[in-house]
């Protein structure tokens, strides 16, 4: 990053006009990496270059926050990307505030893949997140008062335990899990934990939230890669929760540059199929418009390609139906615990 700024001031010594070439962070330059499983960008690039009035306010800005991080990581503190967009109002250039949060969201991006680090490694945070793991997984947390020694069942309520925005601060100690459940919705992962499922089947749950943060994908891939842990993935049964399953598995567009972090390619999806809403007879809503745009666009999806995949879309756009995760206590509130889960996990060599 400060590589950066110095090529800045080179360009400027040596009289050239002063530019920065990023890779082109549109959908037509994402590609599916075949060897990796996950999504990464093109060979395609951009320039922002200070040869237009628009051009050297970015490269105005991002100097500005290269150096109000380089100046908190001296410091030891962090922030939030909130605060850095409310911070910029009081630099002294006004021509490097930011217009908006988006704006200052992409310069940290950018300068993630300038920088080959991730945000966490600026000290650079989102508001919040509130995931949570619940299982028998004993770690270490790195906080602001010390080392902490945890145990995500014994140490903590029916909450969990909150991960953190730089999971690369915790260290895992011990633990006794077969394999991990990251579940899409609160209501389902409260169902589990209150019918005992980590305890009863070595479970770790983590609670995705919907679309998952970039610290719950993390460290779901830490857990896998170093503990060498199974991952699977129960969301509802609709085309935008097959894509949080993507997401997981395969990295998203807007952080391909981050997918080695935080895709884990060998994850799973257990449910809901639309297969389980004809066997199950579960309740339904009608697919919109919009589902069935999501569904075709699916089928054209490189991380959807798979026989498996077709199979299960082509059915649910033949039925027309869509079906959460808690339609299953339709067949009562111990159905998910008692047989959906443990029969779909057997069949898939799990349990």
């Amino acid at each position: 990053m400060i590589d950066l700024a110095a090529e800045f001031y080179d360009q400027f010594a040596s009289g050239e006009v002063p530019e920065m070439t990023l890779p082109t962070r549109t959908k037509s330059n994402i590609e599916y990496d075949e060897e990796s499983g996950v999504w990464v960008y093109g060979d395609r690039t951009s320039t922002r270059s200070a040869n237009s009035v628009r051009g050297a306010r970015k490269l105005l800005k991002a100097t500005y926050t290269i150096d109000f991080l380089a100046r908190q990581l001296e410091e030891g503190r962090s922030s939030t990307l909130r605060e850095l967009y409310y911070l910029s109002e009081s630099w002294e250039t006004e021509d490097a505030a930011f217009s908006s949060q988006d704006e200052s969201n992409q310069l940290i991006e950018d300068l993630e893949i300038v920088a080959d680090v991730t945000r966490e490694d600026f000290h650079m945070r989102p508001e919040e997140s509130g995931a949570t793991l619940m299982g028998p997984l004993e770690l270490r947390e790195q906080t602001r008062r010390g080392e902490r020694d945890i145990h995500c069942q014994e140490d903590v309520g029916e909450g969990g335990y909150q991960i953190p925005n730089n999971p690369d601060t915790i260290e895992f100690l011990d633990h006794d899990i077969d394999f991990i459940l990251c579940v899409e919705t609160g209501g389902m992962r409260d169902r589990l934990v209150e019918n005992g499922f980590d305890t009863d089947y070595n479970a770790l749950i983590v609670h995705l939230k919907g679309q998952p943060a970039r610290a719950t994908r993390r460290i779901t891939k830490r857990l896998h890669d170093e503990l060498d842990l199974p991952v699977v993935v129960f969301t509802d049964g609709d085309p935008w929760s097959y894509r949080i399953y993507g997401s997981v598995a395969y990295g998203s567009i807007k952080s391909a540059h981050l997918s080695k972090y935080l895709a884990t390619p060998e994850a799973d999806f257990v449910g809901i199929q639309p297969e389980d809403i004809v066997e199950y007879d579960l309740p339904t809503d009608p697919l919109a418009d919009s589902d069935v745009n999501a569904l075709e666009s699916e089928l054209e999806d490189p991380r959807f390609t798979t026989d498996y995949w077709k199979e299960q879309i082509e059915l649910q756009l033949d039925i027309g139906k869509k079906a959460e995760q808690q339609a299953l206590a339709s067949r009562g509130l111990d159905f998910v615990t008692d047989e959906y889960l443990p029969t779909r996990l057997d069949e898939m060599d799990i349990l």
